[in-house]
């Protein structure tokens, strides 16, 4: 039997999920060489036990989908305690990465992810990426369809930028939008995109990717050299030479304070991350049963309001050193798309 984590509603009127989620990317790519099927699947048995069941997956992972349906076969009588989240948008063509939000993608998608997870209905449909090219209101339009379907229950856009998530929900509402949030990467918050003022304005949720910021502020990455060869990491500029250094200075910082609070630098920072809100849901990712429940301890980690903008402090005294994504990446990160003629 899982066990009970702390829930909340995911946006306005939408379903009670764990404040935690589990993200999968890791556990299929970007960062080396998949584990065998074996440790993989137990990770997932003990993700369930522990009561960190709202899973996200993307047709972009690799084999992701594909693995959460081969456990999904052998425990169907759990699928109904379970989250289940994916995106479309963004997959593999061959070595490049496209980028397509189209409604024919989307249907296309939807019913392969179907196929590939083994489920009747998803929980939760993001469109991973937009093409700006394609009016928004277009893509959510054929998310509502696939909704009304039965085939999808919610509706998330991830990487949008404020304008293109209130465009949306004019059309329908979206229970969550997907980011990057950590104290490495605030741009959320920021003026530029108003986009955490604009999600909580319209009810949306937000679910924040890379809470750990890839690991680096996890406190037990400590050089390049731990990276496996193929490992995405080696290639992002917050981790390139110089820059991974420098960043480590708001690790150690982060560590000193954690030590007082007697819990990891881990737990730390997505107890952090929970105390700016209940509509934050992080959803940090791992191979490691340790690392697993080491996360799912940091919802028993207590901060106070003045420990809170104490971290706050440290975190804005620190200059974070390149970018979340190289140049080309981060164009398709905030994006507004054209105007809808319809």
């Amino acid at each position: 039997m899982a066990a009970k984590l702390e829930t909340r509603p995911l946006g306005k009127n939408g379903p009670e999920v764990p404040r935690l989620g589990f993200g999968t990317m890791g556990l299929s790519a970007f960062y080396g060489p998949p584990k065998p099927d074996s440790e993989r699947l137990a990770l997932l048995d003990k993700a369930y036990e522990f009561g960190e069941t709202f899973w996200d997956s993307a047709a972009l992972y690799n084999d992701s989908e594909t693995l959460l349906g081969k456990w999904l076969s052998t425990n169907q009588d759990k699928r109904p305690h379970l989250f289940l989240a994916t995106k479309f948008g963004a997959e593999f063509e061959g070595p490049k990465m496209i980028i397509d939000s189209s409604r024919a993608r989307c249907r296309m998608s939807c019913e392969r992810s179907l196929q590939r997870l083994g489920v009747d209905t998803i929980d939760l449909l993001y469109a991973h990426r937009l093409d700006a090219n394609i009016p928004v209101e277009e893509t959510v339009q054929e998310m509502a369809d696939l909704r009304a379907e039965g085939k999808i229950r919610y509706l998330g856009l991830s990487e949008v930028s404020a304008a293109t998530l209130r465009r949306a929900c004019a059309v329908h509402p979206i229970a969550a939008v997907q980011v990057e949030y950590s104290p490495f990467s605030l741009e959320i918050e920021s003026s530029q995109t108003e986009l955490l003022r604009t999600a909580r304005e319209l009810g949306v949720a937000v679910v924040a990717y890379s809470p750990l910021s890839r690991g680096i502020l996890s406190g037990r990455v400590k050089s390049r050299r731990d990276f496996p060869e193929g490992d995405l990491r080696l290639l992002l500029p917050r981790f390139a030479e110089g820059n991974f250094e420098r960043n480590l200075e708001l690790v150690e910082r982060l560590r000193a304070f954690s030590e007082r609070k007697e819990c990891t630098v881990s737990q730390l920072v997505l107890a952090w991350l929970l105390a700016q809100g209940d509509d934050i849901f992080p959803i940090p990712g791992t191979t490691r049963p340790e690392a697993l429940a080491e996360n799912v301890g940091a919802l028993q980690v207590c901060l106070s309001d003045d420990e809170v903008k104490q971290i706050r402090t440290l975190v804005d005294e620190v200059e974070v050193s390149g970018g979340r994504y190289g140049e080309a990446s981060l164009k398709s990160c905030f994006v507004d798309t054209v105007p809808f003629k319809g």
